[in-house]
């Protein structure tokens, strides 16, 4: 393991560490991709250990039901793997690919002003949820209340401009 220098680290969180698998050291991931395998496409992984980010090597992983196991080299027994749980997983934003204009990946939007066409400041992106139907912004607003904007392009999502650090939306704080 080698802890990683923060100047050119941009941790994405991907998953997290959630149990240990069998006696050989092998560990059960929850995953944030889509499809959840996908995980297992990324190299290296950064754990977050002790308030650091540690990179590891991922050695071999798999789907085992419905969830995803991976063997970190140098963890060969269960007692080691235990003491990874609950450790968050995150790529380097570097390793992920370039989006066509006007795709988004939703850390690029955590934490974007959002105002509405009015002009009006409604808050700031807190995180997104996935619902059955669509994506859905958190707001958290100035009397630290939650409001939650669906994310429609051209319906409630107006425009998302990363270099103004804002988002308009058709979008009211009475809605």
């Amino acid at each position: 393991m080698t802890e990683v220098s923060k100047a050119d680290f941009e941790p994405i969180v991907i998953g997290k560490i959630n149990g240990a698998s069998g006696i050989k050291g092998w560990v059960k991931v929850f995953s944030n991709t889509d499809p959840r395998e996908n995980i297992l496409n990324y190299k290296p992984w950064f754990l977050k250990l002790n308030g650091q980010w540690q990179e590891v090597t991922i050695t071999n992983g798999r789907e085992q039901g419905k969830t995803i196991v991976a063997h970190i080299k140098g963890v060969d027994e269960r007692n080691l793997a235990e003491t990874y749980i609950g450790a968050e997983i995150a790529i380097n934003k570097s390793q992920l690919p370039v989006l066509d204009e006007g795709d988004y990946y939703w850390s690029d939007l955590i934490g974007l002003k959002v105002v509405n066409l009015s002009e009006q400041e409604l808050g700031q992106v807190k995180k997104l949820m996935e619902t059955g139907a669509n994506d859905v912004l958190v707001v958290k607003t100035a009397s630290k209340e939650e409001l939650l904007i669906p994310y429609v392009l051209d319906y409630s999502i107006i425009k998302v401009d990363l270099t103004a650090g804002q988002i308009t939306v058709d979008w009211e704080l009475d809605y």
